[in-house]
């Protein structure tokens, strides 16, 4: 699997990618929240160079037997922390955390995987006390 340097736009795409692929395809309303939310330019990336990250992390998602990926396509819990380990900013985390969890919503639903790699996430980066001060969603939960 490659690396990228410490906090850079590169290693927090990589996260996002993660985030795009943890159930195991890449669906169309993601690729859509990704060009609204212009996350290449968030992180700091032109265009040809977000799709270059993505198109890495799937390459190395399809050869995922020799870099860490469990026989279900995920990624496993090594893996990602290698991962989530090359962002140490707390500023950075918070961001690409916010990205991560408006492109898994992107199509409405949150799968398995994709709260794995979320949750992941919150607990190595320690975003646990984030989480709770996040304002409340604008939809309502239905009980019963």
């Amino acid at each position: 699997m490659r690396t990228y340097p410490d906090n850079s736009p590169q290693a927090a795409a990589r996260i996002v990618a993660l985030a795009m692929m943890a159930d195991g395809k890449l669906g169309r309303e993601e690729i859509l929240m990704l060009d609204y939310l212009r996350v290449g330019e968030q992180l700091g990336l032109l265009p040809h160079q977000l799709d270059a990250v993505v198109m890495d992390f799937c390459e190395d998602f399809r050869v995922g037997a020799n870099c860490g990926w469990t026989e279900a396509g995920l990624a496993d819990p090594r893996t990602m922390a290698e991962m989530m380990s090359e962002i140490d900013n707390p500023a950075l985390q918070r961001q690409v955390m916010q990205l991560c969890v408006s492109v898994v919503e992107a199509d409405g639903r949150v799968r398995e995987g994709e709260s794995l790699v979320l949750g992941t996430a919150v607990e190595h980066w320690g975003l646990h006390r984030e989480m709770l001060k996040a304002p409340p969603s604008d939809r309502c939960i239905e009980h019963g």
